[in-house]
């Protein structure tokens, strides 16, 4: 079985792949001090209550926290007997080379998505993923990552706001009733909800622009549903968009693939 390990700034998802479909996936919060013998009780424990009894045979990781995967590393080597493939290194391949400046560092998120949107819907697309930062990867029509836009995430704007002004409250992200809040609550969750529907709008209007063309715009991430009720933004929602492009990723590398 493949385990495919996405970690982010504030989550990390762990998939297990059984060589047809997601035999389990579950969630932890990301934190660098996490050592690789914490991971295994935690992931052990809860692949026992699944009943999943087959060995894990092959790893393979994503991570925007650098000093997250030494530990994760440690854990494929320790606990399963694998080097695990890590997305963004010399040795982790890709279907398609990313063409953007010179030097540039790709994140990995980026990368994968672009690869799992690629193959689930073509290329002119555009990929909004709904993370601590929500970012736009924009995907030519091969396949390969062409840039794009970061903007602070959804969460990350409420704490920022939360913060900064004392007298504000912390709020949950939801639709509100009305873009007119009648109390500060109300009033927060609408310039957070529209805000980030004109946000969304106005960058993909601006991509297309650029690119002179149609392209279609696919949302992931664990907001994305929230941005998709009754509007015309996305053309689809990918929830597991990112644990798809580990899979195809991982068997590129294994049918020993060179990017184009």
């Amino acid at each position: 079985m493949l385990l495919c390990i996405d970690c982010g700034n504030t989550n990390t998802v762990f998939s297990v792949w059984n060589g047809e479909e997601f035999a389990a996936t579950w969630r932890i919060a990301t934190d660098h001090r996490r050592t690789a013998d914490e991971y295994f009780v935690w992931l052990s424990t809860l692949m026992t209550l699944r009943g999943l009894v087959l060995p894990i045979t092959d790893t393979i990781i994503s991570s925007t926290v650098p000093r997250v995967v030494f530990n994760l590393r440690v854990l494929c080597n320790r606990y399963f007997d694998c080097r695990p493939l890590v997305v963004g290194k010399p040795e982790c391949a890709l279907p398609v080379a990313p063409r953007v400046d010179q030097g540039t560092t790709v994140g990995p998120d980026r990368l994968v998505n672009t690869v799992a949107g690629f193959d689930r819907h073509g290329g002119d697309l555009i990929v909004v993923d709904f993370g601590t930062a929500t970012t736009f990867d924009v995907i030519d029509t091969d396949g390969a990552y062409i840039g794009g836009v970061i903007a602070p995430g959804v969460n990350l704007s409420l704490e920022a706001l939360h913060m900064a002004a004392a007298a504000l409250p912390h709020v949950d992200v939801t639709r509100p009733q009305a873009a007119i809040g009648t109390n500060t609550v109300a009033c927060i969750q609408s310039g957070v909800f529209w805000g980030y529907i004109g946000l969304v709008e106005g960058i993909v209007r601006q991509i297309r622009i650029e690119r002179d063309r149609p392209m279609r715009v696919i949302a992931t991430g664990g907001l994305a549903p929230l941005f998709d009720q009754g509007f015309d933004l996305f053309d689809a929602v990918d929830d597991d968009l990112t644990m798809h492009g580990l899979v195809l990723i991982h068997r590129f590398n294994q049918e020993g693939g060179h990017a184009q």
